[in-house]
Order: C-alpha cells, then sequence, then structure tokens
C-alpha cells in the first residue's frame, strides 16, 4: 500500500471511530495519521528511500565507443489524455525523451526503440508510443530511425517485446534509458531477459548525498518523493518473489 492510499484511508477510518463508542481511539489515530503524513511530506524519508536507488548505476560512460541501439523506456506520456487532447501529453519524466534526442545527434548510426503500450487493466487503443513517434520526431530524430513498440504494459514486457522485435545480434550494445530510480529493475529485468543493455540513468530526483538528510519546505515534494520511491522498492519485491530478475536489487555487472 503506498504512502498516500494508506494516509487518507488511516484519516477516514479515524473520523469514522469519532462517531462511535471507540471515540478515543479515533481521536487517537487522527494524531498519529497527522504525525505520519508530516513524516512522508516533510522529512527525508522519500531521500532516504530514494537514493540508494538512483546511486546504484553511474552515468553512462561514452569512453568505450558509440552504442548500436538505444531503448527509452515509456512512462514519459499519458496516453488516455493523449487521445483525448489529440496531442501528446507529457506528464511525468521528461528526460526520458530529451535524452534519446542528444544521444541521436552524437551516434547517427544507433537504432532509437521507443517501448510502451498502455498499463490499462482494461484494454483500449490508447497507447503511449503512438505518440511518443511525434515527441520524439519533433525534438530532431528522423522517423526512419525510430522503431516503436506498442503493446507492452509493463517493464517486464518492455523487455520481452523489445528483444523480439529488434533481435539483438551478439556484440552489439544497446542503452537502456528509463528514470534513475527504475534503473535497478529495468536492469535487472532486461539482464532476465537474456538482453544485455548498459544503464543510461535520467531523470534524477534528488541532488545526490547531500539531499539524504535534508528537510523539505514543500510538502507535495517529500510525499512524490516517498510514493515513488515505496512504489519502486514494492515493485523490486515483487519482481524478484516472481522470479523476474536475478537478484533483489541490481547493480553494475561486475567485470
Amino acid at each position: 500500500m503506498l504512502p498516500f492510499n494508506l494516509i487518507i484511508e488511516l484519516g477516514i477510518v479515524s473520523v469514522v471511530l469519532m462517531a462511535t463508542r471507540f471515540a478515543a481511539f479515533g481521536r487517537k489515530l487522527a494524531v498519529a495519521t497527522l504525525v505520519l503524513l508530516a513524516l512522508v511530506s516533510f522529512s527525508p524519508l522519500g531521500n532516504l528511500l530514494l537514493y540508494p536507488l538512483e546511486s546504484r548505476f553511474p552515468p553512462w560512460d561514452p569512453s568505450r565507443g558509440a552504442p548500436d541501439g538505444i531503448i527509452v523506456l515509456g512512462g514519459s506520456i499519458d496516453p488516455d489524455m493523449s487521445v483525448a487532447h489529440q496531442t501528446p501529453i507529457v506528464r511525468h519524466a521528461a528526460d526520458r525523451l530529451l535524452a534519446p534526442a542528444e544521444l541521436a545527434r552524437r551516434y547517427p548510426k544507433a537504432r532509437v526503440v521507443f517501448t510502451g503500450g498502455s498499463a490499462n487493466v482494461v484494454s483500449n487503443d490508447a497507447r503511449e508510443a503512438d505518440w511518443a513517434g511525434t515527441v520524439l520526431e519533433n525534438i530532431g530524430i528522423a522517423k526512419d530511425r525510430l522503431i516503436m513498440e506498442r503493446n507492452s504494459r509493463n517493464t517486464f514486457e518492455n523487455a520481452l517485446f523489445t528483444k523480439q522485435l529488434v533481435a539483438p545480434k551478439p556484440g552489439e550494445r544497446w542503452l537502456l534509458v528509463t528514470s534513475a530510480y527504475h534503473m535497478p529493475r529495468s536492469m535487472g529485468i532486461f539482464r532476465k531477459a537474456g538482453f544485455d543493455v548498459e544503464a543510461y540513468p535520467v531523470d534524477w530526483r534528488m541532488n545526490g548525498r547531500d539531499d539524504l538528510f535534508s528537510f523539505t519546505n514543500v510538502g507535495t515534494d517529500g510525499l512524490g518523493r516517498t510514493e515513488v520511491a515505496v512504489r519502486e522498492w514494492l515493485g523490486l519485491l515483487a519482481y524478484r518473489l516472481r522470479g523476474r530478475t536475478g537478484e533483489f536489487l541490481p547493480g553494475p555487472a561486475k567485470d
């Protein structure tokens, strides 16, 4: 259960209890709920949870030479809103879309793959890849260089479907572009799928170690970091238990 959802539910329960013979307990629960809200919103908790994820993989080292391909994970564009407004709506992690443009310019022979469909439980035809192509073309990547994978619903399917689509050859080097906090789980999934990729983290939410014990004056910022971190740690646990990654917290490959 994510922190904000838990806080809302505890708040509702406390209000209901105050109208019953358990009113004293309801008041205590209400106080505890406010303390919890302050903890996740203004304390360093979110930073402490996020830092081990964001710092797990270092920035990509270009000294090894040009990559053969660039894989961009979805998660930036809201496909449903894009369909509703008939224009790409970028709501999160815009760096996932901006970084490939620079990489494509620097490495003109590299193929560029965007992988992302729809995470909706009820299937519809709103697919992120259908709108990402427009954004990537507008920021300078030629259409004939783009390969769009539109059927995946999660990171596990990103890895499987992309591997099937591009059929990487032995010795090829592929970059994986995604948010720094999401990189450990993504690398673990691609490795488990037998697709050897190199981490290219973007979209950092922290300045680094200096932020570890800093308190935030903006509650929504602290709450947002905590939400992102808790969701990712739960994802790491779930994927490990389901055998979709080979280790709980994947890290850089050992030489």
